[in-house]
């Protein structure tokens, strides 16, 4: 929202299937998974399912690519936050894990990621509201928002 009104944000991308190997869908094992997402201006991202689902592991796939998301949003979130909160962050990292359920039929939901984040401020004084911030990073990520499962964090703060 600014200046008081709501605002629209829309993202445009290409998504390209490159795994035909000739015959097309013509079976299960008859195609690779493999695609390329591609936006203006940025570099190309493989991409293909995940290994369990006849992908290739060398390249980035949808599930990887939603907890990826999530840490993202909650980091650049928290980075603004303490910024203006005073707080000098000096180094984050997250090492965050989704889980997801399979079902018999196929189909299947995450039903929870959870976000690790260590951040490193440079003053012991900064700690307790370091730590605050990660509560209303999680408010603000407009990821976490818009996910209809638990995005918990079990953060940790270090001094320089």
């Amino acid at each position: 929202m600014k200046n008081g009104r709501v605002s629209t944000h829309d993202y445009t991308l290409t998504v390209t299937w490159t795994g035909t190997r000739g015959a097309g869908t013509a079976g299960p094992d008859a195609y690779d998974r493999d695609h390329v997402i591609a936006a203006a201006g940025k570099p190309d991202l493989p991409g293909s399912a995940d290994p369990s689902f006849r992908g290739d592991a060398t390249r980035w796939n949808p599930e990887e690519l939603l907890v990826a998301s999530l840490s993202q949003c909650h980091m650049l979130w928290y980075l603004g936050l303490a910024a203006a909160a005073g707080v000098v962050v000096v180094d984050y990292r997250d090492d965050p894990t989704g889980t997801m359920v399979e079902h018999p039929d196929g189909a299947g939901e995450f039903t929870e990621v959870v976000l690790a984040p260590v951040v490193t401020v440079a003053d012991g004084s900064m700690v307790a509201r370091a730590e605050q911030l990660h509560t209303r990073a999680h408010e603000k990520c407009f990821i976490a928002r818009s996910v209809n499962f638990p995005v918990r964090h079990r953060p940790a703060v270090r001094v320089a």
